[in-house]
């Protein structure tokens, strides 16, 4: 599911910007970009169900012991949460790009040069 994801991102990315890379659309890239690294946010979190499962990575991902506990119990919804500190400290951009997510500015840049 997660290769399946990975690859739907992927293709939707490449086609898109390849299909508009004539436009200026710095600024619209950047927002969607943003969008998106929230949207895996939301989808990661959504995917920690549990709170054991929460910890764990919270943990895992470098959180104090302490924090994590008390991050994993929040009550908040899942995109609220996905826009917090919380997430953009454990799940950062640079997480993304070693896993090998496509981004849309890096993406834009590299076709437009």
């Amino acid at each position: 599911m997660k290769e399946e994801r990975k690859k739907r991102l992927h293709d939707t990315v490449q086609g898109w910007v390849n299909y508009y890379k004539l436009a200026d659309m710095k600024s619209l890239v950047t927002k969607l970009d943003q969008w998106t690294r929230r949207r895996m946010r939301m989808v990661t979190w959504k995917r920690w169900k549990r709170i054991r499962t929460r910890f764990y990575w919270l943990k895992k991902l470098g959180i104090d012991k302490r924090k994590a506990w008390e991050w994993a119990n929040i009550r908040k919804g899942y995109w609220r949460t996905s826009g917090s500190h919380i997430l953009a400290r454990t799940l950062t951009n640079e997480l993304f790009r070693r896993a090998r997510y496509i981004s849309f500015l890096e993406y834009y840049l590299s076709v437009r040069s």
